[in-house]
C-alpha cells in the first residue's frame, strides 16, 4: 500500500426502525417478518454507504443483524437454552477489581445500564437482571446442554445484505466480525466432560462461521473483548496471573483451531479491555499479554490506543517485534469521549506507530464498536460519523507526511 487505510472495529448505532424491530425479538413479541426483513437491508445500505462517504476504506455491516457482539452466538448455535440463575451482585457482568475499587461508580452505572435496557426495550422485564420472589437477584445465562453446532441461516443474510449494499461502491475490502472462543461469556457447560473438551466443541462450531466469512470473499474479524479484562476477573476472585494464562491460553489454542486453514491475511483479530465506559483502573498491561496476542493466526491485530488508559502503550512496540507480514490497527478514536479527535491528533497518533512498526503496516482504526450492541450507543450518532470522518482526514495527512520523501524521490 502506498497510504494509510482507515478502518473500524465492526458495531455501529442502529436505527431506530431497526431497533423497534430488535426489542420486539429480544422481549418474544409478534412482528412482520418480511418487513424486518427489509429494514434490515435498508439499515445495511445505509450504514456501509456512510461510512464510504466518511471516508473509511475497509467497511463492516455494523453488526445490523446482531443484538450484540455476544449474544447474537448464542441465536445461532444449537445445544443451548437460557436459564435465570443467582448472582452475588445486582449486575450480570463480570466481577473484577475495578468494581471493588469503584463501587459507587459501578453502582450507578449498573442502574443506567439496566434503564437503558429497559427503556430501549420498552418493558419492565427485558431487563438481564432481575429479582427473584425472595428478593434476590438473578440473571439470564445460557447454559450448553447438548453437543454444539452452529446455525448458518443468519449468518448467510448478513454475507447477503453486506454483498448487496456494496454493489455500485468502490471500497478497499470489507469485514464481517465474529465472537471468539473466549469471549463467549455468560455460557455455562453442562454437557461435554471437561473445560478443555468443552472449549473445543464451541470452537469446532464456531469454525463454520469464520470459514463461512472468508469462502464469501470477506474479511473476517475475530472480536475478543474478554480475554483481557478476564485477567482482572480471576484475580479480583483471589486467582494468580499464572491462572490467568492458563485460562487465556487454553482459548488462545481454541481459536487458533478453528482459523486452521484460512489464510492469516484474510483474518484480523479485535482486541479491548471491556471497553464500556468506566475506569479500567486494573486492565493488564499490554505488554503482560501482548504476546497471546501475536500468537492468535491472523494478519493485522487491532487493539485499543486512543483512550487514557492505553494511549502510552504503543511504545511497546519498540522492543516487542512485530512477526513479519503482520500489521497493526490502532485505535485512534475512541468510542470512551464524546470529544471529536483533532485529524493532526490522528495523524500523529499514526506516524509515531508507523515509526516504529513501519508505514506500510499500519491502518487506521478505533478503539472499539461505538455501539455495545443494539440498545446500547456509546454515542451519538452524529459524533459517530464524525470520529470517522475525522480518521480518514488524519489518515490523509499521515500519508501525506510518511510518503512525501519517496514520492519525491519518484518523482525526480
Amino acid at each position: 500500500m502506498d497510504r494509510i487505510l482507515t478502518t473500524h472495529t465492526g458495531s455501529l448505532i442502529r436505527p431506530p426502525d431497526l431497533l423497534a424491530f430488535l426489542g420486539k425479538m429480544e422481549l418474544g413479541e409478534p412482528f412482520d417478518q418480511a418487513e424486518y426483513e427489509r429494514t434490515l437491508r435498508a439499515a445495511v445500505d445505509h450504514v456501509v454507504r456512510r461510512q464510504v462517504e466518511a471516508g473509511v476504506d475497509v467497511v463492516s455491516d455494523g453488526e445490523m443483524g446482531k443484538s450484540t457482539w455476544i449474544t447474537y452466538l448464542y441465536e445461532r448455535l444449537r445445544g443451548l437454552e437460557s436459564r435465570m440463575v443467582p448472582l452475588e451482585s445486582t449486575s450480570i457482568l463480570p466481577p473484577s477489581r475495578d468494581r471493588q475499587a469503584f463501587p459507587g461508580f459501578y453502582a450507578e452505572h449498573d442502574a443506567q445500564f439496566d434503564k437503558a435496557n429497559r427503556e430501549s426495550l420498552g418493558a419492565a422485564g427485558a431487563a438481564d437482571v432481575i429479582e427473584d420472589e425472595a428478593g434476590e437477584p438473578e440473571g439470564k445465562v445460557w447454559v450448553c446442554t447438548g453437543p454444539l453446532s452452529y446455525d448458518e441461516t443468519a449468518l448467510q443474510r448478513d454475507i447477503a445484505n453486506l454483498r448487496g449494499a456494496l454493489e455500485g461502491l468502490e471500497v478497499q475490502d470489507a469485514f464481517l466480525p465474529a465472537v471468539a472462543p473466549a469471549s463467549a461469556y455468560w455460557l455455562r457447560n453442562e454437557h461435554y466432560a471437561t473445560d478443555e473438551e468443552f472449549v473445543f466443541a464451541l470452537a469446532d462450531a464456531m469454525a463454520v462461521e469464520y470459514r463461512a466469512i472468508v469462502d464469501s470473499g470477506f474479511m473476517l474479524q475475530v472480536d475478543d473483548a474478554v480475554l483481557m479484562h478476564e485477567c482482572d476477573s480471576i484475580l479480583s476472585l483471589g486467582g494468580s496471573f499464572e491462572d490467568y494464562r492458563r485460562w487465556a491460553e487454553l482459548r488462545v489454542d481454541a481459536l487458533n483451531h478453528a482459523l486452521t486453514g484460512l489464510p492469516e491475511d484474510r483474518v484480523r483479530y479485535h482486541v479491548c479491555w471491556g471497553s464500556w465506559h468506566g475506569p479500567h483502573a486494573y486492565d493488564p498491561p499490554l505488554r503482560d499479554v501482548v504476546d497471546l496476542v501475536l500468537r492468535v493466526k491472523a494478519g493485522a491485530y487491532a487493539i485499543e490506543q486512543a483512550n487514557p488508559r492505553h494511549e502510552h502503550e504503543w511504545r511497546i512496540w519498540e522492543d516487542v517485534a512485530l512477526p513479519e507480514g503482520k500489521k497493526l490497527i490502532p485505535g485512534v478514536v475512541t468510542h470512551h469521549t464524546n470529544v471529536v479527535e483533532h485529524p493532526e491528533l490522528i495523524a500523529e497518533r499514526l506516524k509515531r506507530l508507523a515509526g516504529l512498526v513501519g508505514r506500510e503496516n499500519v491502518i487506521g482504526g478505533t478503539d472499539c464498536g461505538f455501539a455495545q450492541g443494539a440498545f446500547l450507543q456509546r454515542t451519538h450518532p452524529e459524533i459517530q460519523w464524525a470520529k470517522l470522518e475525522a480518521l480518514a482526514e488524519g489518515a490523509r495527512i499521515a500519508t501525506g507526511q510518511l510518503w512525501a520523501g519517496a514520492r519525491g524521490s519518484a518523482a525526480v
